[in-house]
């Protein structure tokens, strides 16, 4: 099924709609949520809060990618979870964030504001001045947290120079933000 015959279903408040995203973008979503929280449990269970989040925002929302709008979801559930388990748990970090928190200008946290808006807003400005390998090597290290081997598998790299190019990304993102360019 297309996408924005889902997305129709969704506006029809028709509960197809929930088993045909489940079966076109389950596995994705399980990846998304799993990159982040490397839990099988937590990992389905933010899947699951995926297609409730997701009933209740369409309508009125209307995504125009609906992949990226539910890997958002996901991904946003996932950061929660984390965050519930290191605050119960005290558990390590994610390494993913601990790497961008040196882009965030002092003061801020770098959970909460990746998410703001307005920094969002101005880190995709800054990815469409990136070549697109740079580009989605950032978004799947940053996003999709996932491995920088996984990232070197993908694009033919060695595991070297895929931290070579996240290193010199997140300098220049750092510059930029700290400069209020873009």
């Amino acid at each position: 099924m297309q996408d924005n015959e889902i997305i129709e279903l969704y506006f029809a408040r028709d509960e197809r709609a929930i088993g045909e995203t489940q079966t076109k973008y389950g596995d994705y979503c399980f990846t998304v949520a799993n990159n982040i929280l490397s839990d099988r449990l937590d990992s389905e269970e933010c899947v699951n809060d995926t297609w409730l989040k997701t009933w209740n925002s369409i309508p009125p929302v209307r995504p125009k990618i609906f992949s990226a709008f539910l890997a958002k979801i996901t991904r946003n559930s996932a950061i929660n979870r984390l965050n519930y388990r290191m605050a119960k748990k005290r558990a390590k970090s994610c390494v993913a964030f601990d790497e961008i928190g040196e882009c965030v200008p002092s003061g801020a946290n770098t959970e909460e504001s990746v998410i703001l808006r307005e920094l969002e807003e101005r880190i995709n400005s800054f990815l469409r001045t990136l070549s697109k390998r740079d580009r989605s090597v950032f978004i799947r290290r940053y996003f999709f947290s996932e491995s920088t081997g996984t990232i070197a598998d993908k694009y033919n790299l060695k595991e070297d120079n895929v931290l070579t190019i996240l290193s010199r990304t997140r300098k220049k993102l750092k510059k930029v933000l700290e400069e209020g360019n873009l």
